[in-house]
């Protein structure tokens, strides 16, 4: 069996979707979503000895990547184990073994996906590359640039704002998550997905009113603004709480049972390093890139981790 786990948002659908094109001409290929937290867990559940395992936009975590090493040497023993991503790696991280591990912060997971496969592709994918790496942000990277100018710049721009709006708010839909990559590994213009383009525009009036709500009830903290359960996508809530609060890191979260699952940005501070090391300190889980990143955090300890934030940010300033 050919397994491929990839991250929910439009850099790891896309990068599905690419491996995806590529796979389904080996055999019988079945998507998963997981995330920094989950791997070791899906990985234990979705895949067994002898599969063939493609992973992508998936970070390693500070507290669980020795063990997810480990299963990924046992998997690469009898399959063909592939592991592409882009993220910063836990400072202790040494390598692994029977992995074909692909990895660059320099841009995209859809980037590393698609040069990986670019070969067995139509040159015209190049496109679902290009929505990926739009939609994580990474679209001034020499190959963007290059494989834009394939294309009018509008047009990709406006696929890629549908696929980006009509994938958020979809949490953990899994089988429509499913749909878009698979129409995506066909090639298909996100704005024919017809669920899709409805979610979108659904989306775009929604965030409006994210935007709002945040700026009424965003408060701050030392140097996090932070809202509480926003009414929408906590990643571009912790964007308007930094924007309207004030402060050097916007932190936004929702609230799962006595588990917070949290986004924080900034423009000036190294939230992955700082996650990492928080997370070396109190039961924390964190990290991602330099200046966006995601947390879990029990309940119990959020007044605690916004003081270590306060009280070691300036250790991580640039």
């Amino acid at each position: 069996m050919i397994k491929i786990l990839v991250h929910g948002d439009s850099d790891g659908v896309c990068s599905g979707a690419l491996l995806k094109a590529y796979l389904e001409k080996k055999g019988e290929v079945s998507v998963y979503f997981t995330h920094p937290a989950g791997i070791l867990k899906d990985l234990t559940e979705f895949t067994s000895q002898g599969d063939h395992i493609y992973i992508a936009d998936i970070a390693l975590d500070e507290k669980t990547f020795r063990q997810v090493v480990e299963l990924l040497e046992k998997r690469g023993e009898a399959g063909k184990v592939v592991y592409i991503d882009h993220h910063p790696l836990p400072e202790e991280f040494k390598g692994v073994n029977n992995v074909e591990f692909i990895h660059d912060t320099c841009c995209s997971a859809s980037e590393l996906t698609y040069r990986y496969v670019e070969k067995y592709l139509d040159p015209d994918y190049s496109r679902v590359g290009l929505y990926g790496a739009i939609g994580d942000y990474i679209d001034e990277t020499p190959w963007v640039r290059e494989h834009l100018a394939r294309w009018d710049k509008r047009f990709v721009y406006y696929e890629a704002g549908v696929l980006i709006q009509g994938l958020e708010g979809t949490g953990r839909q899994y089988d429509f998550k499913r749909q878009v990559l698979h129409a995506l590994s066909q090639n298909q213009l996100p704005s024919s997905i017809a669920e899709l383009y409805e979610r979108a525009l659904k989306q775009s009036r929604l965030d409006e009113e994210l935007r709002l709500k945040v700026k009424m009830s965003v408060y701050t903290r030392g140097v996090v603004s932070i809202v509480e359960n926003p009414p929408g996508s906590v990643g571009r809530a912790a964007n308007y709480a930094k924007i309207y609060g004030g402060g050097l890191i916007g932190l936004a979260y929702e609230t799962r049972g006595h588990l917070l699952v949290m986004s924080l940005r900034s423009d000036r501070v190294d939230l992955n390093r700082l996650l990492r090391a928080i997370s070396k300190t109190i039961d924390v889980q964190g990290g991602g890139h330099p200046f966006a990143a995601g947390a879990r955090v029990p309940a119990s300890l959020f007044e605690t981790f916004v003081e270590k934030i306060n009280s070691l940010y300036r250790d991580f300033t640039r």
